[in-house]
């Protein structure tokens, strides 16, 4: 890709290639677009931060997730936009411009993983290297229709990788298809252990849940089950609610101690929505991180206890992706419908995997896509993509008399 062609609101540099791989490996062709929150030997780390960008220093080297992809032969393509400090899952970006979504023109790509998302889905890169900590491969993989993969947390090194909330920050990937998604996963150092394909259903989660998303995950529930695929159902003792309002109390404190002395120097720096994020962070005390901790802990447990080493089935995101001129509150208010559903992945260190086999009204009332999300056992993630290719085999298949 040339420096004249590439899109800036997708990209923050490119190169044909920017960095190349080795020259034999299984992933040898792949081309990677790499969040910019990653250091790229040779380039500073921008995190969507005009002013951050300016001050950071060059990279000397690689971190150890890009390192990984070279090492086993892909090359890196660019390095593609994020929000700032990877703290949205929007998409929106106004230093530098949203990002268009292929699959859903007029509709916001999805964050924090934006730029490497939509570098995917136009096809200018087969391998998007992001981060999820709160569903940022996710919602976009659910926005866009790719394959998308949070981690077990802590199973990829995060080393020269910035920070946000390290608790429950992972490295993660998104594809146009799962050969690929697989094949990556395949190359790191992950776990090979297999459970049973044992599938749950959590109801009290999807009490939010608008009607359209409701049926449309309902209506594939109950295909999975006429195709052999029967789901389960748990209760645990667990307050969806109040999972995420622990989890996002969490998030912030440690957010605001990997970033806020650079925002307090820098205090006009960021986008409105993302400074007040940051604000109310900045006012998270000890007591009130000790207490949220506290209901994490307590509700990791009840959940680890409810799902075993089954796969628990939720909608990768609480919409489609919205409307580019939708407002602050809409966002905001899909924002928290959607984290309610991923916190569960973040508060349990589990691996999630957003499916493209759904469809809901978009912003136009065009059928747009809707990920469905397999939340597995730590450690499971590689023969989650085969879970999922199994499921979305069935939802294409006609119901078993």
């Amino acid at each position: 890709m040339s420096e004249a062609s590439f899109d800036g609101s997708v990209w923050r540099a490119v190169g044909d290639p920017l960095v190349a791989g080795a020259a034999a490996g299984p992933l040898a062709g792949l081309r990677v677009a790499v969040k910019d929150v990653f250091a790229v030997a040779g380039f500073p780390i921008g995190a969507g931060v005009p002013g951050y960008l300016a001050e950071a220093p060059v990279e000397d080297a690689s971190a150890d997730a890009v390192a990984a992809l070279l090492g086993a032969g892909a090359s890196v393509v660019g390095i593609a936009r994020t929000d700032q400090f990877a703290y949205s899952i929007a998409g929106r970006n106004p230093a530098y411009g949203t990002p268009p979504n292929p699959a859903v023109p007029g509709a916001i790509p999805g964050g924090s993983t934006s730029g490497p998302s939509v570098a995917v889905s136009l096809g200018q890169a087969d391998v998007g290297l992001g981060t999820d900590t709160a569903g940022s491969i996710r919602v976009p993989a659910s926005y866009q229709g790719l394959w998308g993969l949070r981690t077990t947390h802590g199973s990829v090194d995060r080393t020269g990788m910035l920070p946000l909330a390290p608790s429950f920050d992972t490295v993660g990937w998104l594809a146009r298809d799962s050969t690929t998604l697989f094949a990556v996963v395949r190359a790191s150092p992950q776990a090979g252990w297999r459970p049973a394909p044992r599938f749950l259903v959590w109801p009290a989660l999807l009490d939010g849940l608008g009607a359209d998303v409701r049926a449309a995950f309902d209506a594939a529930v109950e295909a999975l089950a006429a195709n052999g695929y029967p789901a389960g159902r748990i209760e645990p003792d667990v307050d969806p609610p109040a999972l995420y309002e622990a989890f996002r109390t969490v998030q912030a404190a440690e957010a605001w101690r990997a970033n806020g002395e650079w925002i307090v120097a820098h205090p006009d720096a960021l986008a409105p929505d993302v400074a007040a994020r940051f604000e109310w962070a900045s006012s998270v005390d000890a007591e009130q991180e000790a207490a949220a901790r506290g209901v994490l802990a307590l509700a990791a447990g009840a959940l680890d206890s409810a799902l075993g080493d089954a796969v628990l089935l939720v909608p990768s995101a609480a919409s489609a992706a919205p409307a580019l001129e939708a407002s602050g509150p809409e966002i905001e208010a899909v924002r928290q419908a959607t984290l309610t559903l991923t916190a569960v992945a973040g508060a349990t260190g589990r691996p999630a995997l957003s499916v493209p086999v759904l469809q809901v009204p978009g912003p136009t009332d065009e059928a747009a896509p809707l990920g469905l999300c397999l939340v597995g056992p730590r450690g499971s993630d590689l023969v989650l993509i085969e879970f999922g290719e199994a499921l979305a085999r069935a939802l294409a298949t006609p119901p078993v008399e």
